[in-house]
């Protein structure tokens, strides 16, 4: 069996940029933001961090992205014969999906709130009383959204935990092995 060094590290340093980046930016970011001195600072420091994450971000979806086709293509083998695999592979690719929707439709609030300045607001996703009114609803927007990147990231390091346990010899050989039953 060949080693799938690089793809591996590719999949694995990518999703863990892209979990920790936006759970980092949920945690300490936005409500740090509303420490800026005034409602029109916290906007322009709220905005100047997302866009600073934003390119990495990127770069660490791409390289998520990458290294999960090259692990895909590595296991496919084990994908197709072994038991439970397929599922866990299907599993990951729905959450991944949801993830990149999720992260895309984020983008283009942020995008929205960006655009309209050093909007007022009392931290990053929570628009003061002085926001425009498409500012202020891509705001409170992504005030909701801003855990569910992280969220669905997150269960995708577990599935991807799953994933390293059902490479173990003893798990690839009673997979293979082991049929299921038929009615």
């Amino acid at each position: 069996m060949a080693r799938n060094t690089l793809s591996r590290s590719l999949h694995d340093v990518g999703l863990a940029a892209w979990f920790g980046g936006t759970l980092a930016n949920a945690v300490a970011l936005n409500p740090a933001s509303g420490e800026a001195g005034s409602a029109r600072a916290t906007g322009a420091v709220a905005n100047a961090g997302w866009n600073r994450w934003t390119p990495v971000n990127a770069a660490a979806i791409g390289a998520h992205l990458i290294g999960s086709v090259g692990q895909l293509q590595a296991n496919k083998q084990r994908v197709a014969e072994q038991q439970g695999v397929k599922v866990m592979s299907t599993v990951k690719t729905a959450l991944t999906a949801a993830a990149l929707g999720v992260t895309a439709y984020s983008r283009l609030l942020g995008k929205v709130v960006d655009q309209g300045g050093a909007t007022p607001s009392k931290r990053a996703t929570r628009p003061s009383k002085r926001a425009r009114g498409e500012v202020a609803a891509a705001q409170l927007r992504l005030d909701q959204l801003q855990w569910v990147v992280p969220a669905i990231t997150g269960a995708l390091v577990v599935v991807s935990s799953y994933a390293g346990e059902q490479q173990r010899p003893s798990e690839v050989l009673r997979g293979v092995t082991v049929k299921p039953a038929t009615v």
